[in-house]
């Protein structure tokens, strides 16, 4: 773990919420300014985080007790990118860092966070998914232990367009 840093879960709550929305449009845009074409600014609102919370899992790294330096989701099925799949899976989206104050290495260790609740949970695999066209991330999770498990190629985004995603997973111990 990462000096003064601990994880607690989203709560409902104004600024959470307003945290979360916030970490994902910096993502975004931070993306954006590297010619990533993944996520959007505005992509992702307070009503998706407080389904998520509700459907799943939400979680927050703080740093000193004050400071949101990352946050990341799980959800207990995913659908849209896995189809029908027995419960033995638990699936990270958003895994994301507050650029330029999240020390180095946060995103590994909200990584192995969601892996321990996956795990303790019961289930035996960690899964996510990560698009096509984007290599660097792909390296990234396969650096953390995950292996390319096959491709959706037509996921269907909210807006009704569709996309490639690789599909990666990891075996718990």
């Amino acid at each position: 773990m990462i000096a003064d840093s601990a994880f607690r879960r989203a709560a409902d709550t104004t600024a959470d919420v307003t945290a979360l929305v916030a970490l994902y449009d910096d993502a975004a845009h931070w993306m954006l300014r590297r010619g990533i074409d993944q996520w959007k600014p505005g992509g992702k609102d307070a009503a998706h985080f407080r389904r998520r919370m509700k459907e799943g899992e939400v979680w927050l790294l703080e740093q000193a007790g004050l400071r949101i330096a990352g946050a990341y989701e799980v959800w207990w099925d995913d659908e849209p990118a896995w189809g029908v799949q027995p419960p033995v899976a638990g699936y990270v989206h958003r895994l994301m860092t507050a650029r330029g104050q999240a020390p180095t290495g946060s995103g590994r260790v909200m990584l192995a966070h969601a892996e321990r609740r996956i795990a303790a949970a019961g289930r035996e695999l960690a899964r996510l998914d990560c698009l096509s066209r984007n290599p660097r991330l792909r390296t990234y999770y396969e650096a953390a232990g995950y292996r390319v498990a096959g491709e959706e190629p037509a996921k269907a985004a909210a807006d009704g367009s569709r996309y490639g995603v690789l599909l990666l997973e990891k075996r718990l111990a």
